[in-house]
C-alpha cells in the first residue's frame, strides 16, 4: 500500500443534506491522509454562527458521515476553532474548501497551524452545489 502524505488528517462541516460537493472534500481528503477524522459542527454550534439549526440533527448527520467509507472517525463538535481540536485530535493536516482561501479567519488558522506543523490543505469547491441552493431548489418546488 502506498504511504499517504499525511498520518491523520481532519475536515469538518455541517454536513447538512449531504451532497457530492461534501463527499467530493472527504474522498479528496482520505487520498492524502492515513487515517481521516471528519468533525459535524453540533447543532448549538451551526445555531451560534449561523442563527439557525440545521435541518438534519447533529446525530443523524454523524451517522450518515460515519457510513462513509473514506472516514474512519467521527466527531460531534462543540467548537469551531481549528487549535482547540488540533488539541483535541493532533491531526498534521486540516482540510478546508477552497472557497476560503484568502479570508481572514483562514489566514489566521493557516499561522497559528503552521506553527504547529500542520498544514492547511485547500481542496477545490465542488461548483454548481450547496447546501443552500439544494435549499432553495426544494422551497422552489413547493
Amino acid at each position: 500500500m502506498e504511504k499517504k502524505r499525511y498520518k491523520i488528517g481532519y475536515t469538518d462541516g455541517v454536513y447538512d443534506l449531504f451532497h457530492v460537493g461534501h463527499l467530493n472534500m472527504i474522498e479528496t481528503a482520505k487520498r492524502q491522509c492515513e487515517y481521516l477524522i471528519v468533525g459535524v459542527h453540533g447543532d448549538e454550534v451551526v445555531n451560534e454562527y449561523k442563527k439557525r439549526y440545521p435541518i438534519i440533527p447533529e446525530d443523524e448527520r454523524a451517522r450518515i458521515v460515519a457510513a462513509i467509507r473514506d472516514v474512519d472517525k467521527v466527531v460531534i463538535n462543540d467548537v469551531r476553532d481549528k487549535l482547540t481540536l488540533l488539541e483535541r485530535y493532533q491531526f498534521n493536516a486540516v482540510f478546508i474548501g477552497d472557497d476560503w482561501k484568502g479570508t481572514d479567519r483562514w489566514n489566521n488558522f493557516e499561522k497559528i497551524l503552521g506553527e504547529r506543523n500542520v498544514d492547511v490543505i485547500y481542496v477545490p469547491y465542488t461548483k454548481g452545489i450547496s447546501t443552500t441552493d439544494i435549499k432553495k431548489k426544494i422551497l422552489n418546488v413547493f
